[in-house]
């Protein structure tokens, strides 16, 4: 894209090896969103809620993850998506981009955006919004128990990520909401999430051209404040998602699968196209084993589809070997779901 090239230009550090590029400071990247596909994605935001009267327009700025902070009617989006060289570095160091691809952004950020609106109408303090959605003051866990055949929460981001928190619930409820053309009414219509989809729509419509009570525009913790280095950045990041690696799921994955670097030979058959294809009869299976319905055991397998693919993982020995190995796989991870805290599928 030419804002991309003309940006590249701009800094001398794109053409920085990687262990250079460590070194540097945030502050010290002079990052804008400006003329950036991010500022781009934040006007198709506007455009939505526009469509459906809302006159707020959520600020962005640059921060070193995404989060909206509780009273700051804003969004911080992750440093790397501002310029293609740090999404290489992102996907060096990380093996993937969150929100690195357009549909994957606007997700993200139509979730952010249910969060942004939470703080600039202050939805969370109705006691009609504390009825659905339970109580915001509720603490934030660092981790927890998803009912995967719950069909009280909508699926928008995936693992189940409205289970976590009544806010998470909210803004991924409103991202359903929010998105151009969703179905919402046909695809939610029989779950109890319906209800919880009606509420927002009859919310936002009391909203509709409402001038927000909060319309700060602080930046917390931006970049250009920023004097931690990229390398301190990753180490710290490295450092918390090293126990997902290691994680339970993960290890029942490599003791199937095996990584596309451990194939030798041209021909490698992928981990996902063989659970894709032959889901049915694994969903049959393991649900028979199990005694768990098919819905939860097919949302699971969902999940370990994806985390395959993102480890790039292929088909060891024959077919029939694999989805025995599979079927037990599956089996164990249902019940890890049912008995503890949810496991990192993805990351």
């Amino acid at each position: 894209m030419p804002a991309a090239r003309s940006s590249t230009r701009r800094h001398a550090w794109t053409r920085l090896p990687d262990d250079e590029l460590l070194k540097l400071r945030f502050r010290d990247l002079k990052l804008t969103l400006r003329g950036s596909a991010l500022e781009r994605r934040l006007k198709r935001i506007y455009t939505e809620l526009e469509k459906r009267g809302i006159q707020f327009k959520p600020h962005m700025w640059l921060a070193e993850e995404w989060f909206s902070p509780d009273g700051v009617p804003g969004i911080a989006v992750p440093f790397y998506l501002a310029h293609p060289r740090l999404e290489k570095l992102e996907r060096q160091m990380m093996k993937q981009v969150e929100g690195g691809n357009a549909n994957w952004l606007m997700r993200i950020l139509r979730h952010e955006a249910g969060h942004a609106v939470d703080s600039a109408y202050r939805l969370r303090r109705r006691s009609a919004w504390r009825d659905v959605f339970g109580p915001a003051s509720l603490p934030y866990p660092d981790r927890y128990k998803a009912r995967p055949g719950s069909r009280r929460y909508v699926h928008h981001l995936g693992e189940w990520y409205a289970q976590s928190h009544p806010t998470e619930d909210f803004a991924e409820t409103f991202a359903v909401w929010l998105k151009p053309n969703s179905d919402w009414r046909r695809s939610y219509q029989s779950w109890p999430a319906y209800h919880k989809l009606q509420f927002v729509e009859e919310l936002m419509a009391e909203v509709r051209g409402v001038t927000p009570s909060v319309r700060g525009r602080a930046h917390i913790e931006p970049l250009g404040d920023n004097a931690r280095t990229l390398g301190d950045h990753y180490r710290l990041k490295l450092a918390r998602y090293r126990k997902y690696r290691a994680s339970a799921a993960d290890q029942l994955l490599l003791r199937v699968f095996v990584t596309h670097a451990q194939i030798k030979t041209k021909t490698k058959a992928r981990a996902g196209t063989l659970l894709r294809g032959s889901r049915r009869e694994i969903v049959v299976a393991v649900a028979r084993e199990t005694g768990v319905d098919h819905y939860s055991v097919y949302q699971i397998l969902r999940l370990t589809i994806e985390r395959a693919e993102r480890l790039k993982l292929c088909v060891r020995g024959s077919r029939r070997e694999t989805l025995r190995n599979v079927r037990w796989m599956l089996a164990r991870l249902v019940r890890l779901y049912g008995q503890s805290a949810t496991p990192h599928l993805t990351l």
